[in-house]
C-alpha cells in the first residue's frame, strides 16, 4: 500500500469518527422511553398492586373476630403509602355477607365462617360471585374471669351444660362447684362465632343454647370480654386474639384437656391433641370489584403477601401454606394472571 492511499484512508476514518461523535442522540418514544429502535425494558406486573400506585375508597365490612386482623393490615397499607380511605366495620360474618351480597355495598367481607349457598345465591341475585381467601385460623376460646377459681376443663358435656337451659347454676354441671348462677356472656345470632360454636356444640341446634337463662348477647367482642371481667361466676366465648388481648384477667377453659395453641389448632379433626374449636378465618370478594376498583386488588395482595406477618401478633394463627396457596391461586384467577 503507498504511501497516499494510506493517508488517504486514515482521513477517511478520521471524518467518520467526527460525525459520529457529532450526531444526535436517537429519540426516545413518548410510551416506553426507551430509545426508538431498542426493546423497552420489562416492567414488574405486580407494581400495579402496589400501595404507592392506587387510590380511591375500600369498604370492608362483616366479622368480629376478623376485624382486629383486617384493621392491622389496613393501618399496614396506610403506612406503606396508601392515601385512600379504608373503613372496616365489625357487624359480624352474618351481618358483612348481608352488606356484600344483598346492599352490594362494601368491597370486602370479613368472616369467621364459610359463606352458605343462601348467601351466594344473594350475591349472584345482584351479580357478585364471591370469592374466597383463607387468611388465618383462630382457636375459639371459651374463657372465664381469672378470679375463678374452680373451671379449669370441662368436657363437651359439660360445656352443653354450661351454655343450655341444661344448667342454672353451677353446681348443676358439677357437684363441688359454687351454687351461684351461670352468667353467660355470647356472641349476637348475626355473628360467625355463634354459628360455629352453635354447628360443633349444639349439632347446629340453637334453641337450648339461646333459652339459657343469665344470658347476654352481643356482636361487639369487646362487650362480652367486659362481661366476663366482670364476675367470677361469668363464662362467655370469642375469638383467641380477644383472649391474648386480656390475657391478664381471663383464664382459658380447656376443653376435653385441650386448650387452643399453634399446634392444637392445626391438628386435624379427630386427632389426638386436636382443639375441637379450631377454626379458619376468610374474607371474601368479587372478580368484577378488583377489576373496577384497582385499589381493592391492591388491598387484597397486600394482604396475602403480609398477612404472616402480623397474624401471629394479632392474636391469631397463620393459615396452613396449602391454604394461603389456595387463596394466592384464587387470587390471581380473578386477576387473569397466570402463574
Amino acid at each position: 500500500m503507498n504511501r497516499k492511499f494510506q493517508t488517504l484512508l486514515g482521513m477517511l476514518v478520521l471524518t467518520s469518527l467526527i460525525l459520529a461523535a457529532c450526531a444526535p442522540a436517537p429519540i426516545a418514544t413518548p410510551a416506553t422511553g426507551q430509545p426508538a429502535g431498542e426493546e423497552p425494558a420489562a416492567e414488574d406486573p405486580m407494581a400495579q398492586f402496589s400501595p404507592l400506585n392506587v387510590s380511591g375508597d375500600i369498604i370492608t365490612a362483616g366479622s368480629s373476630t376478623v376485624f382486629p386482623l383486617t384493621e392491622r393490615m389496613a393501618e399496614r397499607f396506610r403506612d406503606e403509602g396508601f392515601i385512600g380511605n379504608i373503613t372496616v366495620d365489625s357487624i359480624g360474618s352474618g351481618g358483612g355477607f348481608e352488606r356484600f351480597c344483598v346492599d352490594g355495598d362494601t368491597d370486602v367481607s370479613n368472616a369467621s365462617r364459610a359463606i352458605n349457598e343462601e348467601e351466594v345465591a344473594s350475591c349472584e341475585s345482584i351479580g357478585r360471585t364471591p370469592i374466597e381467601f383463607r387468611v388465618g385460623t383462630d382457636g375459639l376460646s371459651v374463657v372465664v374471669s381469672t378470679e375463678n377459681d374452680f373451671v379449669t376443663d370441662v368436657t363437651m358435656e359439660e360445656l352443653q351444660m354450661i351454655f343450655s337451659d341444661a344448667a342454672v347454676n353451677w353446681s348443676d354441671v358439677r357437684a363441688e362447684w359454687p351454687n351461684e348462677p351461670i352468667q353467660r356472656f355470647i356472641p349476637g345470632t348475626d355473628s360467625g362465632t355463634f354459628d360455629f360454636f352453635v354447628e360443633i356444640v349444639f349439632d347446629e341446634d340453637e334453641t337450648p343454647h339461646l333459652a339459657a337463662a343469665n344470658t347476654q348477647l352481643s356482636e361487639d367482642d369487646n362487650v362480652l370480654v367486659q362481661g366476663v371481667q366482670g364476675s367470677p361466676y361469668a363464662v362467655g366465648y370469642f375469638g383467641y386474639a380477644y383472649y391474648v388481648e386480656n390475657a391478664d384477667t381471663l383464664k382459658l377453659v380447656a376443653i376435653d384437656g385441650v386448650a387452643p395453641d399453634a399446634v392444637s389448632v392445626e391438628l386435624q379433626e379427630g386427632d389426638p391433641g386436636a382443639y375441637v374449636l379450631a377454626r379458619p378465618l376468610f374474607f371474601y370478594s368479587d372478580a368484577s370489584i378488583m377489576a373496577s376498583k384497582p385499589q381493592v386488588a391492591a388491598f387484597i395482595h397486600f394482604y396475602l403477601s403480609f398477612v404472616n406477618e402480623e397474624v401471629v401478633d394479632v392474636g391469631y394463627f397463620p393459615a396452613s401454606e396449602a391454604a394461603l396457596q389456595e387463596a394466592w391461586d384464587n387470587f390471581y384467577a380473578a386477576m387473569g394472571i397466570e402463574m
